[in-house]
Protein backbone atom coordinates (compact mmCIF):
# COMPACT_ATOMS: atom_id res chain seq x y z
CA UNK A 1 0.00 0.00 0.00
CA UNK A 2 2.78 2.43 0.91
CA UNK A 3 4.52 1.96 -2.45
CA UNK A 4 1.23 2.91 -4.11
CA UNK A 5 0.97 5.97 -1.88
CA UNK A 6 4.51 7.13 -2.58
CA UNK A 7 3.81 6.76 -6.30
CA UNK A 8 0.71 8.92 -5.87
CA UNK A 9 2.78 11.63 -4.16
CA UNK A 10 5.35 11.59 -6.97
CA UNK A 11 2.62 11.71 -9.60
CA UNK A 12 0.97 14.71 -7.89
CA UNK A 13 4.29 16.56 -8.03
CA UNK A 14 4.70 15.63 -11.71
CA UNK A 15 1.23 17.00 -12.47
CA UNK A 16 2.10 20.35 -10.85
CA UNK A 17 5.28 20.55 -12.94
CA UNK A 18 3.43 19.65 -16.13
CA UNK A 19 0.72 22.25 -15.54
CA UNK A 20 3.38 24.95 -15.09
CA UNK A 21 4.76 24.15 -18.54
CA UNK A 22 3.78 26.81 -21.10
CA UNK A 23 2.92 24.31 -23.84
CA UNK A 24 0.58 22.40 -21.53
CA UNK A 25 -1.00 25.65 -20.33
CA UNK A 26 -1.88 26.46 -23.95
CA UNK A 27 -3.34 22.98 -24.56
CA UNK A 28 -6.83 23.18 -23.02
CA UNK A 29 -7.61 19.47 -23.44
CA UNK A 30 -4.33 18.37 -21.84
CA UNK A 31 -4.83 20.88 -19.03
CA UNK A 32 -8.36 19.59 -18.37
CA UNK A 33 -7.09 15.99 -18.23
CA UNK A 34 -4.38 16.96 -15.73
CA UNK A 35 -6.83 18.89 -13.56
CA UNK A 36 -9.18 15.87 -13.52
CA UNK A 37 -6.30 13.57 -12.55
CA UNK A 38 -5.17 16.01 -9.87
CA UNK A 39 -8.70 16.19 -8.42
CA UNK A 40 -8.78 12.37 -8.18
CA UNK A 41 -5.29 11.92 -6.70
CA UNK A 42 -5.11 14.82 -4.20
CA UNK A 43 -7.49 13.39 -1.57
CA UNK A 44 -5.20 10.35 -1.33
CA UNK A 45 -2.03 12.45 -1.28
CA UNK A 46 -3.37 14.87 1.37
CA UNK A 47 -4.54 12.01 3.58
CA UNK A 48 -1.17 10.24 3.25
CA UNK A 49 0.67 13.44 4.20
CA UNK A 50 -1.50 13.79 7.31
CA UNK A 51 -0.79 10.13 8.14
CA UNK A 52 2.97 10.72 7.84
CA UNK A 53 2.72 13.92 9.88
CA UNK A 54 0.96 12.00 12.68
CA UNK A 55 3.63 9.26 12.49
CA UNK A 56 6.41 11.84 12.83
CA UNK A 57 4.62 13.46 15.78
CA UNK A 58 4.36 10.07 17.52
CA UNK A 59 8.12 9.50 17.17
CA UNK A 60 8.87 12.99 18.52
CA UNK A 61 6.58 12.49 21.51
CA UNK A 62 8.12 9.10 22.22
CA UNK A 63 11.57 10.72 22.32
CA UNK A 64 10.33 13.54 24.58
CA UNK A 65 8.74 10.99 26.89
CA UNK A 66 12.05 9.13 27.25
CA UNK A 67 13.93 12.30 28.21
CA UNK A 68 11.28 13.99 30.38
CA UNK A 69 11.20 13.44 34.16
CA UNK A 70 8.65 16.06 35.23
CA UNK A 71 5.32 14.27 36.01
CA UNK A 72 3.10 17.08 34.65
CA UNK A 73 5.06 17.37 31.42
CA UNK A 74 5.02 13.59 30.99
CA UNK A 75 1.22 13.62 31.37
CA UNK A 76 0.89 16.33 28.70
CA UNK A 77 3.16 14.43 26.34
CA UNK A 78 1.17 11.21 26.90
CA UNK A 79 -2.06 13.03 26.05
CA UNK A 80 -0.54 14.47 22.86
CA UNK A 81 0.85 11.04 22.01
CA UNK A 82 -2.56 9.42 22.34
CA UNK A 83 -4.18 12.08 20.15
CA UNK A 84 -1.59 11.51 17.43
CA UNK A 85 -2.03 7.72 17.67
CA UNK A 86 -5.81 8.13 17.27
CA UNK A 87 -5.27 10.45 14.30
CA UNK A 88 -2.83 8.02 12.67
CA UNK A 89 -5.30 5.15 13.11
CA UNK A 90 -8.08 7.22 11.55
CA UNK A 91 -5.93 8.29 8.61
CA UNK A 92 -4.83 4.68 8.05
CA UNK A 93 -8.51 3.68 7.79
CA UNK A 94 -9.28 6.65 5.51
CA UNK A 95 -6.42 5.66 3.21
CA UNK A 96 -7.75 2.12 2.89
CA UNK A 97 -11.14 3.52 1.92
CA UNK A 98 -9.62 5.95 -0.60
CA UNK A 99 -7.63 3.10 -2.18
CA UNK A 100 -10.67 0.86 -2.64
CA UNK A 101 -11.32 0.04 -6.32
CA UNK A 102 -13.43 2.84 -7.77
CA UNK A 103 -16.68 2.31 -9.65
CA UNK A 104 -15.79 3.64 -13.13
CA UNK A 105 -19.22 5.27 -13.34
CA UNK A 106 -18.99 7.20 -10.04
CA UNK A 107 -18.13 10.56 -11.64
CA UNK A 108 -20.82 10.35 -14.28
CA UNK A 109 -24.03 12.31 -14.40
CA UNK A 110 -27.18 10.39 -13.57
CA UNK A 111 -30.51 9.65 -15.17
CA UNK A 112 -33.13 8.71 -12.59
CA UNK A 113 -36.47 7.05 -13.25
CA UNK A 114 -39.32 7.02 -10.74
CA UNK A 115 -42.38 4.83 -11.37
CA UNK A 116 -45.49 4.45 -9.26
CA UNK A 117 -45.98 0.86 -8.07
CA UNK A 118 -48.67 -0.93 -6.09
CA UNK A 119 -51.36 1.34 -4.69
CA UNK A 120 -53.08 3.11 -7.59
CA UNK A 121 -53.53 6.87 -7.20
CA UNK A 122 -51.90 6.83 -3.76
CA UNK A 123 -48.77 5.24 -5.28
CA UNK A 124 -48.66 7.97 -7.93
CA UNK A 125 -48.95 10.66 -5.24
CA UNK A 126 -46.14 8.99 -3.27
CA UNK A 127 -43.98 8.89 -6.43
CA UNK A 128 -44.59 12.64 -6.76
CA UNK A 129 -43.39 13.21 -3.18
CA UNK A 130 -40.27 11.09 -3.75
CA UNK A 131 -39.54 13.15 -6.88
CA UNK A 132 -39.97 16.35 -4.84
CA UNK A 133 -37.59 14.92 -2.20
CA UNK A 134 -34.87 14.37 -4.82
CA UNK A 135 -35.45 17.87 -6.26
CA UNK A 136 -34.72 19.35 -2.82
CA UNK A 137 -31.64 17.13 -2.35
CA UNK A 138 -30.26 18.01 -5.79
CA UNK A 139 -30.78 21.70 -5.06
CA UNK A 140 -28.97 21.36 -1.71
CA UNK A 141 -26.00 19.74 -3.48
CA UNK A 142 -25.80 22.54 -6.03
CA UNK A 143 -26.37 20.11 -8.91
CA UNK A 144 -28.50 20.71 -12.01
CA UNK A 145 -31.47 18.68 -13.17
CA UNK A 146 -33.77 18.53 -16.19
CA UNK A 147 -36.86 16.45 -16.89
CA UNK A 148 -36.54 14.17 -19.91
CA UNK A 149 -39.82 12.24 -19.93
CA UNK A 150 -42.88 12.31 -17.69
CA UNK A 151 -46.32 10.80 -17.36
CA UNK A 152 -48.51 12.52 -14.77
CA UNK A 153 -51.94 11.81 -13.26
CA UNK A 154 -54.83 14.24 -12.92
CA UNK A 155 -54.49 14.32 -9.13
CA UNK A 156 -50.94 15.65 -9.15
CA UNK A 157 -49.33 12.23 -9.01
CA UNK A 158 -46.60 10.72 -11.17
CA UNK A 159 -46.95 7.47 -13.10
CA UNK A 160 -43.43 7.75 -14.49
CA UNK A 161 -40.74 10.41 -14.72
CA UNK A 162 -37.18 10.40 -16.07
CA UNK A 163 -34.81 13.23 -15.24
CA UNK A 164 -31.10 13.96 -15.66
CA UNK A 165 -28.90 15.04 -12.75
CA UNK A 166 -25.64 16.85 -13.54
CA UNK A 167 -23.11 17.19 -10.75
CA UNK A 168 -19.71 16.03 -9.55
CA UNK A 169 -19.93 12.51 -8.14
CA UNK A 170 -23.71 12.37 -8.67
CA UNK A 171 -23.77 8.65 -9.44
CA UNK A 172 -21.44 7.77 -6.54
CA UNK A 173 -24.09 9.11 -4.12
CA UNK A 174 -27.44 8.59 -5.84
CA UNK A 175 -26.78 4.97 -6.88
CA UNK A 176 -27.81 3.88 -3.37
CA UNK A 177 -31.37 5.06 -4.09
CA UNK A 178 -32.16 2.30 -6.61
CA UNK A 179 -34.90 -0.03 -5.42
CA UNK A 180 -38.45 -0.16 -4.08
CA UNK A 181 -39.56 2.65 -1.77
CA UNK A 182 -42.60 1.85 0.41
CA UNK A 183 -45.00 4.27 2.14
CA UNK A 184 -47.36 3.55 5.03
CA UNK A 185 -50.00 6.19 5.71
CA UNK A 186 -53.71 7.07 5.64
CA UNK A 187 -54.55 8.32 2.12
CA UNK A 188 -56.60 11.52 1.79
CA UNK A 189 -59.28 9.49 0.01
CA UNK A 190 -59.58 6.99 2.89
CA UNK A 191 -62.66 7.83 4.97
CA UNK A 192 -62.17 5.03 7.51
CA UNK A 193 -58.74 6.21 8.64
CA UNK A 194 -57.04 2.94 7.71
CA UNK A 195 -53.31 2.85 6.98
CA UNK A 196 -52.50 1.81 3.42
CA UNK A 197 -49.23 0.59 1.96
CA UNK A 198 -48.11 1.80 -1.47
CA UNK A 199 -44.84 1.65 -3.38
CA UNK A 200 -42.82 3.33 -6.07
CA UNK A 201 -39.62 2.18 -7.74
CA UNK A 202 -36.50 4.25 -8.30
CA UNK A 203 -33.85 3.41 -10.90
CA UNK A 204 -30.54 5.28 -10.91
CA UNK A 205 -28.57 4.95 -14.14
CA UNK A 206 -25.15 6.43 -15.04
CA UNK A 207 -25.61 8.66 -18.07
CA UNK A 208 -24.23 6.96 -21.17
CA UNK A 209 -21.88 8.67 -23.58
CA UNK A 210 -21.90 8.30 -27.35
CA UNK A 211 -18.91 5.96 -27.22
CA UNK A 212 -20.58 3.64 -24.67
CA UNK A 213 -23.50 2.56 -26.82
CA UNK A 214 -23.77 2.55 -30.60
CA UNK A 215 -27.40 2.52 -31.77
CA UNK A 216 -28.06 0.97 -35.17
CA UNK A 217 -30.52 3.09 -37.14
CA UNK A 218 -32.20 -0.09 -38.39
CA UNK A 219 -33.07 -1.02 -34.80
CA UNK A 220 -35.20 2.04 -34.09
CA UNK A 221 -38.35 3.73 -35.30
CA UNK A 222 -38.75 7.49 -34.90
CA UNK A 223 -42.26 8.95 -34.75
CA UNK A 224 -42.88 12.70 -34.74
CA UNK A 225 -46.13 13.97 -33.24
CA UNK A 226 -47.83 16.85 -31.52
CA UNK A 227 -47.17 17.14 -27.79
CA UNK A 228 -50.08 16.20 -25.52
CA UNK A 229 -51.12 17.35 -22.06
CA UNK A 230 -50.41 20.67 -20.41
CA UNK A 231 -47.72 22.52 -22.28
CA UNK A 232 -46.35 25.99 -22.59
CA UNK A 233 -46.82 28.36 -25.48
CA UNK A 234 -46.11 26.60 -28.83
CA UNK A 235 -45.49 23.20 -27.18
CA UNK A 236 -48.91 21.76 -28.14
CA UNK A 237 -49.25 23.56 -31.48
CA UNK A 238 -46.28 22.06 -33.35
CA UNK A 239 -45.10 18.55 -34.17
CA UNK A 240 -42.25 18.70 -31.62
CA UNK A 241 -42.77 15.50 -29.62
CA UNK A 242 -40.58 12.50 -30.40
CA UNK A 243 -41.25 8.80 -29.78
CA UNK A 244 -38.43 6.30 -30.18
CA UNK A 245 -39.08 2.57 -30.36
CA UNK A 246 -36.08 0.27 -29.96
CA UNK A 247 -37.01 -3.02 -31.62
CA UNK A 248 -34.43 -5.38 -30.00
CA UNK A 249 -35.39 -4.44 -26.41
CA UNK A 250 -38.93 -3.08 -26.81
CA UNK A 251 -37.92 0.15 -25.03
CA UNK A 252 -40.16 3.09 -25.95
CA UNK A 253 -39.08 6.67 -25.21
CA UNK A 254 -41.48 9.60 -25.50
CA UNK A 255 -39.99 13.10 -25.25
CA UNK A 256 -42.09 16.28 -25.36
CA UNK A 257 -40.64 18.52 -22.63
CA UNK A 258 -38.93 20.92 -25.09
CA UNK A 259 -40.46 23.21 -27.73
CA UNK A 260 -37.86 22.13 -30.28
CA UNK A 261 -38.15 18.80 -32.10
CA UNK A 262 -34.34 18.67 -32.29
CA UNK A 263 -33.98 19.09 -28.51
CA UNK A 264 -36.64 16.45 -27.81
CA UNK A 265 -34.92 14.06 -30.21
CA UNK A 266 -31.57 14.66 -28.48
CA UNK A 267 -33.12 13.99 -25.05
CA UNK A 268 -34.86 10.85 -26.31
CA UNK A 269 -31.66 9.39 -27.76
CA UNK A 270 -29.72 10.26 -24.60
CA UNK A 271 -32.32 8.46 -22.49
CA UNK A 272 -32.34 5.45 -24.84
CA UNK A 273 -28.52 5.19 -24.77
CA UNK A 274 -28.56 5.36 -20.97
CA UNK A 275 -31.22 2.65 -20.66
CA UNK A 276 -29.30 0.37 -23.03
CA UNK A 277 -26.06 1.05 -21.12
CA UNK A 278 -27.89 0.30 -17.87
CA UNK A 279 -29.14 -3.03 -19.25
CA UNK A 280 -25.53 -3.93 -20.04
CA UNK A 281 -24.43 -2.94 -16.51
CA UNK A 282 -27.21 -5.04 -14.96
CA UNK A 283 -26.09 -8.00 -17.06
CA UNK A 284 -22.49 -7.59 -15.87
CA UNK A 285 -23.60 -7.33 -12.23
CA UNK A 286 -25.51 -10.60 -12.49
CA UNK A 287 -22.46 -12.29 -13.97
CA UNK A 288 -20.17 -10.89 -11.25
CA UNK A 289 -22.35 -12.13 -8.37
CA UNK A 290 -19.56 -11.93 -5.77
CA UNK A 291 -19.00 -8.26 -6.48
CA UNK A 292 -22.75 -7.58 -6.31
CA UNK A 293 -22.98 -9.26 -2.92
CA UNK A 294 -20.16 -7.08 -1.63
CA UNK A 295 -22.20 -3.96 -2.33
CA UNK A 296 -25.12 -2.54 -0.37
CA UNK A 297 -28.26 -2.11 -2.41
CA UNK A 298 -26.85 -0.96 -5.74
CA UNK A 299 -27.80 -3.97 -7.81
CA UNK A 300 -31.26 -5.52 -7.48
CA UNK A 301 -33.96 -3.04 -8.51
CA UNK A 302 -36.70 -5.23 -7.01
CA UNK A 303 -35.19 -4.96 -3.52
CA UNK A 304 -37.32 -3.13 -0.95
CA UNK A 305 -34.82 -0.63 0.38
CA UNK A 306 -36.78 1.86 2.46
CA UNK A 307 -40.09 2.43 4.29
CA UNK A 308 -41.61 5.85 4.95
CA UNK A 309 -44.08 5.55 7.87
CA UNK A 310 -46.15 8.73 8.22
CA UNK A 311 -48.14 7.90 11.41
CA UNK A 312 -44.88 7.37 13.33
CA UNK A 313 -42.90 10.03 11.43
CA UNK A 314 -40.09 7.58 10.70
CA UNK A 315 -37.93 6.41 7.80
CA UNK A 316 -36.34 2.96 7.91
CA UNK A 317 -33.58 1.84 5.56
CA UNK A 318 -33.75 -1.96 5.50
CA UNK A 319 -30.26 -2.53 4.09
CA UNK A 320 -28.49 -1.28 7.23
CA UNK A 321 -31.44 -1.53 9.66
CA UNK A 322 -31.33 2.21 10.32
CA UNK A 323 -34.43 4.09 11.51
CA UNK A 324 -34.70 7.85 11.90
CA UNK A 325 -37.68 9.74 13.32
CA UNK A 326 -37.25 12.82 11.16
CA UNK A 327 -39.52 12.05 8.20
CA UNK A 328 -40.31 15.70 7.39
CA UNK A 329 -36.62 16.66 7.24
CA UNK A 330 -35.82 13.64 5.10
CA UNK A 331 -38.61 14.40 2.60
CA UNK A 332 -37.36 17.99 2.45
CA UNK A 333 -34.10 16.70 0.99
CA UNK A 334 -31.92 15.99 4.03
CA UNK A 335 -30.95 12.58 2.64
CA UNK A 336 -27.44 12.61 4.13
CA UNK A 337 -28.75 11.31 7.46
CA UNK A 338 -29.25 7.93 5.75
CA UNK A 339 -26.98 8.18 2.71
CA UNK A 340 -23.81 8.85 4.75
CA UNK A 341 -24.27 5.73 6.95
CA UNK A 342 -25.12 3.73 3.81
CA UNK A 343 -21.92 4.78 2.04
CA UNK A 344 -19.87 4.08 5.19
CA UNK A 345 -21.44 0.63 5.59
CA UNK A 346 -20.77 -0.18 1.93
CA UNK A 347 -17.12 0.85 2.32
CA UNK A 348 -16.71 -1.25 5.46
CA UNK A 349 -18.20 -4.26 3.73
CA UNK A 350 -15.80 -3.87 0.80
CA UNK A 351 -12.84 -3.44 3.17
CA UNK A 352 -13.81 -6.61 5.01
CA UNK A 353 -14.06 -8.54 1.76
CA UNK A 354 -10.69 -7.17 0.60
CA UNK A 355 -9.04 -8.23 3.88
CA UNK A 356 -10.54 -11.72 3.60
CA UNK A 357 -9.06 -12.10 0.11
CA UNK A 358 -5.52 -11.30 1.33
Amino acid sequence: MFEQLEEAVMRSEEIVREMSDREVANDSERLKALLREQAEIMPVVDCYREYKKASDAIEENMELLRDENDPEMRQMIKEDLQEEKNLKEKKAHDLKVLLLPKDPNDNRNVIMEIRSGAGGDEAALFASEIYRMYCHFIDRKGWKMSVMESELTGLGGIKKINFCVEGKGAYSILKYESGVHRVQRVPQTESGGRIHTSTCTVAVMPEAEDVDIVINEKDIRIDVMRASGNGGQCVNTTDSAIRLTHYPTGIVIYSQTEKSQIQNKEKAFNLLRTKLYDLELQKRQKEASDERLSQIGTGDRSEKIRTYNFPQGRVTDHRINLTIYQLDRFLDGDLEMILDPLIAADQEKKLLRMNEEK
